[in-house]
């Protein structure tokens, strides 16, 4: 009996280059509406607390999204109809925000396009995993999140020019064209991971009946010590819009608003592929930490706000966070777990982290409303120094060499 030949594995290269690609056009899309949103929200007669809710909101149906793909994903032998279906949805309802009247409409935008991301992000991750080896896990995710915030430079500018000579509304119309080609590419230039013949799942039923004890499929735990400090640090990590809102305060026009995105995403495009590079060769741990202790400054900064030039420059800094911990971070979880349970990993982590950033995001909306704006900021910043000192001082994983 013939064996048939096995399924081609998906190349490196073009998977890592399609899902860098789709993000850049997606997060082009995200950004042209991101970053205006806060002055529309004031244009319908809304505020800070509104805005805590909506971003609370969205981020809760976000989490539970995450954790049920997280889920799905060690079990699916599909990821890329997940995958594809998030970026779809997301951009199908951005171009929405050009017909809303009042502010629950943007809730209820957002929160389809939140629920949509939610759907995506494990499976995604998980096939980033499965496209590499682990000794460049984070040059992969740096590289993807070097592209993603590279959209993100080119989604202010677009925003900017357009605001120049139409209104908010035709910027949110004007996102549907790069939201196509997020579409596009995911479709055609993503390549399926891991398929299974009949021989592998032959192997596989073979292997876990001689299999007693699930330690493949416990979650350890280092990555439980990892999360603890993520967890924390979350708490104080609200919605970005609190700081176009801050620096809206302090006097900066709204029509420069996405300045303020293109400022922080230019330090964080040049940033994110190297502080993976490095990742692969030094502490995931201590570069996070260094990031985290780079949002305490930030956020103290924002707290004072001392003039309008300290906001511009600190909103710049504000990108090197970022890039030492958004690749970092998702190559630590990976590579403490074991294969078999990533999307899983990756599922709490964003459950727990999205559940958290929603407390952030409602307390600061109401810390802000009774307590002034600096109080909020002041307390981010001395939650993110007790998380760099946790993540720090947490185990290393025993199959991890460098975390």
């Amino acid at each position: 009996m013939s064996v048939p030949p096995p399924d081609p594995q998906p190349s490196s290269a073009r998977n890592i280059y399609s899902f860098g690609l789709t993000s850049f056009f997606n997060d082009t899309a995200t950004e042209m509406a991101y970053w205006v949103l806060p002055a529309f929200l004031v244009s319908l007669g809304a505020g800070p607390a509104q805005l805590g809710v909506i971003e609370g909101i969205a981020e809760s149906i976000a989490s539970f999204a995450k954790l049920f793909s997280g889920y799905l994903s060690d079990r699916l032998e599909r990821r890329k109809p997940l995958v594809v279906a998030g970026y779809f949805v997301a951009n199908a309802v951005k171009p929405l925000l050009a017909v809303a009247a009042a502010w629950w409409h943007i809730l209820l935008i957002r929160f389809a396009d939140r629920l949509a991301k939610g759907v995506r992000g494990a499976p995604r991750d998980v096939m980033v995993a499965e496209s590499v080896g682990e000794e460049r896990l984070g040059s992969a995710y740096g590289l993807i999140q070097s592209l993603d915030s590279a959209g993100a430079i080119a989604g202010p500018l677009i925003a900017l020019a357009l605001l120049a000579r139409f209104g908010i509304r035709h910027v949110f119309l004007a996102a549907a064209v790069p939201g196509a080609m997020s579409v596009l590419v995911a479709i055609f230039g993503i390549q399926e991971t891991r398929r299974r013949t009949s021989q592998n799942w032959e192997q596989a039923a073979t292997k876990k009946k001689e299999t007693t004890t699930p330690v493949a499929t416990a979650l350890p735990a280092a990555f439980f010590f990892v999360l603890a400090a993520v967890t924390l640090f979350s708490l104080g990590n609200s919605s970005d819009m609190f700081l176009v809102m801050r620096a809206q305060n302090v006097g900066i026009p709204v029509s420069l608003a996405p300045l303020l995105g293109l400022v922080f995403n230019v330090t964080y495009t040049l940033g994110s592929w190297p502080a993976g590079w490095l990742s692969d060769h030094f502490s995931r741990r201590w570069i996070a930490s260094v990031g985290y202790l780079i949002f305490a400054g930030v956020y103290f900064m924002f707290g004072r706000a001392p003039s309008v030039m300290a906001i511009w420059v600190t909103m710049a800094v504000y990108g090197v966070y970022y890039a030492l911990t958004q690749p970092v971070l998702k190559a630590l979880v990976v590579e403490t777990v074991a294969q078999e349970v990533r999307g899983r990993a990756l599922g709490v982590y964003y459950f727990v982290t999205s559940v958290a950033t929603l407390a952030a995001s409602l307390v600061t909306g109401k810390l802000w409303k009774h307590y002034g704006a600096s109080i909020p900021f002041y307390a981010s910043a001395a939650m993110a120094l007790i998380s760099a000192v946790m993540l720090v001082l947490s185990p290393p994983a025993p199959n991890a060499a460098r975390t």
